[in-house]
């Protein structure tokens, strides 16, 4: 069973996950009631805070290393409360010793002076260190393992959340990053067309000026070829399929990759802005916007990946 576990939790982890989640646990025994709640919201690094209990404070580190297991990335907020069924966990201590050092005394005084000594065992009870509270020690490894197996139960289904959030945003980031593909289609079809169309615009506008002198071919193709060689981004549709790629791979092989992807998406935006500063066509300048646009919803979806 343990062996089951563990390679579900193997599974888990290659998962991609939101860094938004919630999860919580009650666990009671005969003698308690622990109960763990977990939420978390978007953060660049791993940010825990817990709230619990003075009587718990000593577990502080070894909860933050429970944590770790389950998550990297997040601003996560832990509440942790504790109810004690015992009738009570406090003992009354009698100090005979004291109490007899106080009596030796009173009973000098009233020698000393000639008094009665009226001390009732009320009157000696009140003084001070007689009697005293005293909190009866706690099995601490025992209140460990209920602790952390309520922990780990809230984790769990922390993790679950996450991940179900996790699985939509990688099926939309993966209509987003074919949606880009289809805009980088459209550009490298487009682009060879420009250079065709501006070796004609430059010959029709030779001719107007030139009238009927013959035309140097040569100039004809070195001028186009300048131009071809100012609006060529084949070098940047060739990188940003690449990054497209490799984003859809790594969306496909899971694990805490959200640090990754957001800095592929900036390098993505690195690439259609050039293409957008190179075009000097209206339809490539309007497919390179939405390119842009595209990249730019699929960064603030990869802020919410772990």
């Amino acid at each position: 069973m343990k062996y089951a576990r563990a390679l579900n939790w193997r599974w888990r982890k290659i998962m991609i996950k939101s860094m938004t989640g919630f999860g919580r646990n009650e666990v009671s025994e005969e003698t308690r009631r622990i109960t763990a709640e977990i939420k978390s919201v978007n953060h660049r690094y791993l940010d825990v805070n817990i709230k619990m209990p003075k009587k718990l404070g000593f577990f502080e580190s070894a909860i933050r290393t429970e944590l770790k297991k389950y998550m990297q990335r997040g601003k996560v907020d832990v509440f942790i409360t504790y109810e004690d069924f015992t009738e009570s966990n406090v003992c009354v201590k009698y100090n005979k010793e004291l109490a007899a050092e106080y009596m030796g005394y009173l009973k000098k005084m009233a020698a000393d002076f000639g008094l009665d000594n009226d001390i009732r065992v009320s009157a000696l009870s009140r003084y001070p260190e007689v009697l005293t509270m005293e909190e009866q020690s706690v099995d601490e490894e025992e209140i460990w393992k209920a602790l952390c197996g309520t922990i780990q139960g809230a984790a769990e289904k922390f993790v679950e959340t996450r991940m179900k959030e996790g699985e939509s945003l990688k099926t939309d980031l993966i209509a987003k990053l074919d949606g880009m593909l289809e805009h980088l289609s459209f550009i490298e079809e487009r682009s060879p067309q420009l250079v065709e169309e501006y070796k004609e615009k430059l010959r029709e506008k030779v001719h107007e000026l030139l009238d009927d002198v013959h035309i140097d071919e040569n100039r004809l193709l070195l001028e186009t070829t300048i131009f071809a060689d100012k609006i060529c981004v084949d070098e940047e549709l060739v990188r940003l399929r690449s990054h497209i790629e490799t984003t859809r791979q790594a969306l496909t092989d899971g694990g805490s990759i959200g640090r990754k992807l957001d800095f592929i998406a900036q390098e993505m935006n690195r690439e259609a802005n050039t293409i957008l500063s190179k075009t000097t066509d209206l339809e490539i300048s309007n497919h390179a916007i939405e390119l842009k646009t595209e990249i730019e919803k699929v960064r603030e979806q990869i802020q919410n990946i772990e």
